[in-house]
């Protein structure tokens, strides 16, 4: 009777063991699940931080040509480009999509105010000042939510592709995201002639 009682409690405590193990590991399943959602939810929080400030200066820019126009009515060529890439953008969908569509209109911008050299009352219009400051505060906003955006998705991919992270990632279909980078030719100045 002593051995079945002993017999008993070792099969008892291997349960008990066994159940611990599982629970342990469906813990760590968890928490990491938990982990991997809420990263996503920061990358998904800082793109649209960026969005929302690629809307205020697109919001900006009708105001801002308008009051160039007002200047330099002939300058159509640059209007045209900053109204095609402003339209880009807004139909942008993809994050490539987005930096691409965000490095033409940031072109066709520099071009925009790059006129304002050859128009002494245009660079002293109280409107276009105002503008110009907004736009410059604008992009310094963009610059951030990018850097904050690009931040997020290095964390989130490199928690993406570590052990035992990569297990429950791949078990629930996380995917990786695409960091937020200028399009080649983006830093070239753009050559404007005032001819």
């Amino acid at each position: 009777m002593n051995k079945r009682k002993s017999g008993m409690s070792f099969a008892v405590k291997l349960l008990i063991g066994i159940a611990v193990v599982i629970l342990l590991i469906i813990a760590l399943f968890a928490m990491r699940y938990n982990s991997l959602v809420n990263e996503e939810e920061n990358v998904k929080t800082e793109y649209s931080n960026i969005s929302v400030q690629l809307q205020r200066r697109n919001d900006l820019i009708p105001n801002l040509v308008n009051t160039v126009q007002a200047y330099a009515a002939h300058e159509t060529e640059v209007f045209q480009a900053v109204t095609d890439a402003r339209e880009r953008m807004m139909n942008a969908t993809t994050v490539d999509g987005t930096a691409a569509a965000d490095a033409e209109l940031t072109t066709s911008l520099n071009r925009l105010l790059a006129i304002s050299e050859a128009y002494p009352d245009l660079k002293a219009n109280e409107n276009f000042l105002s503008l110009q400051d907004q736009l410059e505060g604008t992009e310094n906003r963009i610059s951030i939510a990018r850097r904050d955006y690009n931040a997020a998705v290095n964390i989130y991919n490199s928690r993406l592709r570590s052990f035992p992270t990569n297990i429950v990632a791949s078990l629930f279909g996380f995917k990786t995201y695409d960091l937020f980078v200028a399009s080649e030719g983006a830093q070239t100045v753009p050559e404007v002639n005032f001819e």
